[in-house]
């Protein structure tokens, strides 16, 4: 089974970058792409961004398109989310997920979940 780890959180002002990072371990004897969902209180669960392991296409949420890098370091098993110019409706509980095969922006079509890094922005 794998274990997802994500770091990279905290506090941030409006218009602040920050870097989520995930960490990739246990089994990889399959390819899987890798998620990145939020949650904030008393919303649903939302796609942010992924990435295929194979072909390296991405996805970004419309919400958040132009201010997102998402990219990978097969080296590190480490999959990264570069967040610039953020607002304070980012804020949320970040989520690193992975499922086999091709990258989806279905919640639940992801079997692996890490514990979800905290992502505040405010003045």
């Amino acid at each position: 089974q794998l274990q997802l780890m994500e770091s990279g959180g905290g506090l941030v002002q409006p218009g602040g970058s920050l870097t989520l990072s995930c960490t990739v371990s246990g089994f990889t004897g399959d390819d899987y792409a890798i998620g990145w969902f939020r949650q904030a209180p008393g919303k649903e669960r939302e796609a942010v961004s992924c990435i295929n392991a194979d072909d390296g296409r991405t996805y970004y949420a419309d919400s958040m398109k132009g201010r997102l890098t998402i990219s990978r370091d097969s080296a590190k098993k480490t999959v990264y989310l570069q967040m610039n110019s953020l607002r304070p409706e980012d804020t949320a509980v970040y989520y690193c997920a992975a499922r086999r095969g091709a990258l989806a922006t279905v919640w639940w079509m992801h079997d692996y979940w890490g514990q979800g890094t905290q992502v505040t922005v405010s003045s």
